[in-house]
C-alpha cells in the first residue's frame, strides 16, 4: 500500500481545502476508498477523517453515500464542503419537500459526490430505489462506534446498516470514528459484516489539548476562573444533571457570559436555536448534558470544561476531543469530587430499575466509572494515562500539557490534621450521620438537630470552625475516595470508619489531600508557539469579519476559515491573491469567494497603523 500519496490526491485536498499535506494514515485510508476496499478508520477527533471520504469520489467522479446519526452533523458538514466548492447534498427531514424533491432529481443526475443521510432514510424502501440506479461504489459510516453494545452512544438503528453488504454487494464499506477500544473495533467489524477490512487506528492522543484535573470544592468560581482566561472564545461546560446545566447557566449570565443551557429536557426548537447560536458564534458558552456535543463540528472550541466527572474515559475522551479540532492549543478542566462516583452509581441503579435492564448493564457501566475514577485520582501524566487505556504506549515521560507534568498538583500542607479531626467527628457521632451533619458539626452550626442531639457538647463541635463548608466537604469526599472513610449506600447514607481510618486516628498513616492551584496555570510551549509573530488586532478584527461573512452565508463562522487559517492571515499578512493561496486553509473557491474581504481588512488595519504613526 502507498505509504505517500499520489499528486493527484494531492491536488484535490489542494484545489478543495487548501492543505498542501495529509494527516497520518489519510493517504492509507483515502487509498482504500480508492481501491473499494472495506476499512475501519479510527483517528481522534480532529485527525481529519473526514477527509478519508471525501476525496475518492470526487478522484473517481462517483456518487458515495455517508451515513451520518444528526441532521446537525449532515448540515456542518455539508456547509463546509459547499463552502469549498465541494458538491455535497444532505437528505434529512428539516428540508422542505420541494427543496428535498430537487436534491433527489439532481442525486439521480450524479451532480453530487456525496449524499449525507442517517441511517433509517438510507433504509427506506423510497431511498434504497433512488440510489439502486446509480450504481453506488461505496458506505461511509460516520460515528460508527454507535453501532456497538460496547460503545458510549450505542444506538439500535445502527445495527441495521449490515443489510448494505447484502443489498449492494459490490459496493465497499467504510466505517469511521474517533473513540473505540479494540472491543469496540472488533464488534463494528463484526456487525458491519466488513470483508477483510484495512483496519487503521491513529494514535489516539491529542497533544494540542492540555488536562487538567482540579478538586471542586466551590464550582462556580472555580468554572468563572477558567473561563475568565478564554475570553470571548468558544466553551463547553458539561453537567450530570439537566438543573445543574440551568443553574451554572444562569450564574454565568449574571456575570456577562454570552451562556446557554442545552439539555434533552428543553424543546427541540429551543435546542436547535441554542446550537445555532453557538456555531455562528453569537454566544460563547454552551453548558449541556451529554445530549450536547456529537453533532457539534465547531472546530474552534478553545475551552471544555466537566463541572463533574464524566461516567466512563470514553465519554471524557469524546467530550474533551471537541476542543482544539483545529489543532491549536485548547484547555480541558474537569472538576472532580467523589460525589460524583456515587451520584453515578445511583443513577445506574435507578435507570436500570425502571427499564427493567439486567444486573450485567450495571455491572458494565460501574466498570467502567471505576476506569474513570482511577483516571481523575492518578498523579501521572495525563496523556499517558489516556492512551495507554485505548491500548497505546506513551513514549514521552513530559508530555508538557497536564497539570502533573506542568507541576500545577499541589498537596494541602499537613493533611493528615484535619483528617484525624474529620474521622474524630464520625467516631464521636458514632458513625450514624451522613456527610452534611458531620460537616455541620465540625463547622459548629448552631442548629435544633444539633442541639437536641447533644452534638453540641462534643470534643469535636466547632472544631473546624475557620474552614468553609465547600472546602470541608470536598476533604470529607476526598477521604471516602481514598478508601480512608466508608459511606453506606441507600436512601440515607451514613459515614463509616473503617481498618484505614484507624490506623489515621492512631498515627499509623498519612494523608495527602489534593487542592486547587493557588497560582494562575502556566502557558503551555504549544500556547506561546502558535501566537508567536501574530498580530492579535488584526486576528480579532479578522474573527469579526468571519462572523460577518457566515452571518451573511447562513452557515457557521468555522466554515468561513478556521482559527489555525486567521492566525497565519494575522502572521503573514498577505497582500495579493496569490499570495493568499499559499496558506493553509485556502482553497480555490475560498480564496475567490473571501479573498478580496481578507485583503480588505489585513490593508485597512496597515492603513490605519501608519496614520496612527
Amino acid at each position: 500500500m502507498a505509504q505517500v500519496p499520489n499528486e493527484s490526491v494531492l491536488s484535490i485536498v489542494r484545489r478543495y481545502w487548501g492543505f498542501d499535506r495529509l494527516r497520518p494514515l489519510q493517504a492509507e485510508a483515502i487509498r482504500a476508498g480508492l481501491d473499494r476496499r472495506d476499512s475501519l478508520v479510527v483517528m481522534p477527533t480532529g485527525g481529519g477523517k473526514s477527509l478519508c471520504y471525501q476525496v475518492p469520489p470526487v478522484l473517481r467522479e462517483r456518487t458515495d453515500i455517508v451515513v451520518s446519526p444528526l441532521i446537525s452533523l449532515m448540515k456542518d458538514q455539508v456547509d463546509g464542503l459547499q463552502a469549498c466548492g465541494y458538491p455535497a447534498a444532505a437528505l434529512h427531514s428539516g428540508i422542505a419537500p420541494q427543496t428535498q424533491r430537487q436534491i433527489e432529481r439532481d442525486v439521480v443526475a450524479g451532480r453530487y459526490r456525496l449524499v449525507f443521510v442517517a441511517p433509517e432514510r438510507l433504509l427506506a424502501p423510497s431511498f434504497l430505489r433512488l440510489i439502486e440506479g446509480l450504481g453506488v461504489c461505496a458506505f461511509s459510516i460516520d460515528e460508527a462506534h454507535c453501532i456497538s453494545h460496547w460503545g458510549h452512544d450505542f444506538r439500535p438503528e445502527y445495527r441495521q446498516l449490515a443489510v448494505l453488504r447484502e443489498k449492494f454487494p459490490q459496493a465497499s464499506v467504510h466505517a469511521y470514528t474517533a473513540t473505540a477500544t479494540r472491543r469496540v473495533q472488533t464488534d463494528i467489524v463484526e456487525e458491519l459484516r466488513l470483508v477483510d477490512p484495512e483496519v487503521l487506528v491513529g494514535r489516539f492522543d491529542r497533544p494540542n489539548l492540555v488536562y487538567r484535573v482540579v478538586p471542586r470544592v466551590d464550582l462556580y468560581p472555580q468554572v468563572q476562573e477558567v473561563l475568565r482566561r478564554h475570553p470571548s472564545e468558544a466553551a463547553i461546560v458539561y453537567c450530570i444533571t439537566r438543573n445543574e446545566a440551568e443553574a451554572l447557566t444562569n450564574v454565568l449570565r449574571a456575570s456577562g457570559v454570552k451562556a446557554a443551557a442545552y439539555h434533552a429536557g428543553l424543546d427541540p426548537a429551543v435546542r436547535r436555536q441554542t446550537q445555532e447560536a453557538f456555531a455562528e458564534e453569537r454566544i460563547d458558552v454552551v453548558t449541556a448534558t451529554v445530549a450536547f456535543g456529537m453533532g457539534i463540528d465547531r472546530s474552534n472550541v478553545r475551552c471544555v470544561i466537566h463541572a463533574a466527572m464524566p461516567k466512563s474515559i470514553e465519554h471524557y475522551q469524546q467530550e474533551t476531543g471537541r476542543a482544539g479540532r483545529d489543532g491549536l492549543e485548547a484547555e480541558c478542566v474537569l472538576f472532580y469530587s467523589a460525589a460524583d462516583v456515587m451520584k453515578w452509581d445511583s443513577l445506574f441503579t435507578r435507570s436500570a430499575a425502571e427499564a427493567g435492564a439486567p444486573q450485567e448493564t450495571v455491572t458494565a457501566q460501574q466498570a467502567l466509572l471505576r476506569g474513570m475514577q482511577r483516571y481523575c485520582r492518578a498523579l501521572g501524566c495525563r496523556h499517558a494515562a489516556l492512551s495507554e487505556y485505548f491500548g497505546q504506549a506513551y513514549e514521552k515521560t513530559d508530555c508538557g500539557a497536564c497539570d502533573v507534568c506542568l507541576g500545577e498538583v499541589e498537596g494541602m500542607a499537613d493533611a493528615t490534621v484535619p483528617a484525624r479531626k474529620i474521622l474524630s467527628c464520625v467516631a464521636r457521632v458514632r458513625q450514624g450521620f451522613g456527610v452534611g451533619h458531620v460537616v455541620d458539626v465540625l463547622l459548629g452550626a448552631d442548629t435544633d438537630r444539633i442541639r437536641r442531639l447533644g452534638h453540641d457538647e462534643l470534643s469535636t463541635y466547632g472544631l473546624m470552625h475557620d474552614v468553609s463548608r465547600k472546602t470541608l466537604q470536598s476533604m470529607v469526599y476526598q477521604l471516602i475516595d481514598q478508601g480512608n472513610l466508608d459511606r453506606t449506600e441507600g436512601d440515607r447514607p451514613t459515614l463509616q470508619l473503617n481498618e484505614s481510618s484507624w490506623a489515621v486516628l492512631r498515627g499509623e498513616r498519612e494523608v495527602s489531600l489534593p487542592r486547587p492551584p493557588v497560582t494562575a496555570p502556566r502557558r503551555t510551549r504549544l500556547d506561546t508557539e502558535s501566537w508567536q509573530g501574530v498580530d492579535r488586532s488584526l486576528f480579532e478584527r479578522l474573527r469579526e469579519m468571519r462572523r460577518d461573512e457566515a452571518r451573511q452565508r447562513g452557515v457557521p463562522a468555522y466554515v468561513i476559515f478556521s482559527d489555525a487559517t486567521l492566525r497565519e492571515f494575522a502572521r503573514l499578512r498577505p497582500t495579493t491573491l496569490e499570495a493568499l493561496r499559499g496558506i493553509y486553509g485556502v482553497g480555490e473557491r475560498k480564496q475567490a469567494d473571501f479573498g478580496p474581504r481578507v485583503l480588505e481588512v489585513i490593508t485597512g488595519e496597515s492603513q490605519e497603523l501608519k496614520a496612527e504613526s
